[in-house]
C-alpha cells in the first residue's frame, strides 16, 4: 500500500514539474515575441524619423587639441582648459616666486597652445 502512495506522489510531483515548466516556456516565448515586436516597431520609427530629418554632411576635419590657460588661485598656479573655467591641473608652483613678467602674464591668463609647451613651462618653474 505504501508503494502505491509513493508512486502516486512521485507521479503527481512529475506532473506538477512538467506543468510549471511548460507554463514558464509559454510565458517566456510570449515575452520574447512581444520584445521582438517592440524592437521592430522602434526600428521602423527610427527609420521613418531618419528619412524625414534632413542630414548635414561635412567634409574634412576640424580637430584641434585643447589649449590651456595658466592662472593664479590662492597663491598657486592652476592650469585651466580652454574655457577658463574647468581646472585641468593644480600645481605646487607659488605665484609670488615667479619672475615679475611671468606673474603679469599669469594674472591676465597665460595662453599655452599644447601639452608639450605646458609641461615644459611647469617643469621649468617647479622646484
Amino acid at each position: 500500500m505504501k508503494n502505491k502512495y509513493g508512486i502516486g506522489f512521485f507521479a503527481a510531483a512529475i506532473i506538477t514539474v512538467l506543468a510549471v515548466s511548460s507554463a514558464y516556456q509559454l510565458s517566456y516565448q510570449k515575452a520574447k515575441e512581444r520584445a521582438e515586436a517592440e524592437t521592430k516597431i522602434e526600428k521602423e520609427q527610427e527609420t521613418a524619423k531618419a528619412k524625414t530629418e534632413p542630414s548635414v554632411r561635412t567634409e574634412g576635419s576640424a580637430l584641434k587639441e585643447d589649449c590651456y590657460y595658466l592662472m593664479e588661485v590662492n597663491g598657486y598656479i592652476v592650469v585651466y582648459l580652454s574655457d577658463k573655467k574647468t581646472p585641468y591641473e593644480y600645481t605646487d608652483i607659488r605665484y609670488d616666486e615667479l619672475p615679475a613678467a611671468v606673474r603679469e602674464e599669469i594674472r591676465n591668463g597665460k595662453y599655452i597652445e599644447d601639452t608639450g609647451t605646458l609641461y615644459g613651462f611647469l617643469e621649468n618653474y617647479s622646484s
